[in-house]
């Protein structure tokens, strides 16, 4: 997981190869970022006569949680987008929580 923050948004890049977007799970609950994923694979082969010759399954899960600071993130707006093996999330700031420009005040 990486997390990148600028004067406008974080952002937040998982690497998770092999998934679809739909295995994913993206919430935000009481300043608590949550990715999550659940992923489950059946692959079988009978003989002819219907016969179970190889019946293989496999289930994998993660999930991880991030606190993010109080009232800074524009929930609303907050963008996920899954490419190339990476989900890959905007989240927005407020504009109260951007940081103002210097103000230079004359002195006279």
């Amino acid at each position: 997981v990486n997390i990148l923050e600028d004067e406008h948004k974080y952002s937040v890049e998982v690497a998770a190869p092999g998934l679809k977007k739909d295995d994913f799970k993206v919430e935000i609950d009481n300043n608590v970022l949550t990715i999550s994923s659940e992923k489950e694979e059946k692959h079988e082969e009978k003989d002819e006569h219907g016969n179970y010759t190889r019946r293989e399954f496999s289930y994998s899960s993660f999930s991880r949680s991030f606190n993010l600071p109080d009232d800074v993130i524009e929930v609303d707006k907050v963008n996920a987008k899954y490419e190339n093996g990476v989900l890959r999330l905007d989240l927005p700031k407020k504009e109260a929580a951007k940081p103002k420009p210097i103000k230079t005040i004359k002195i006279s």
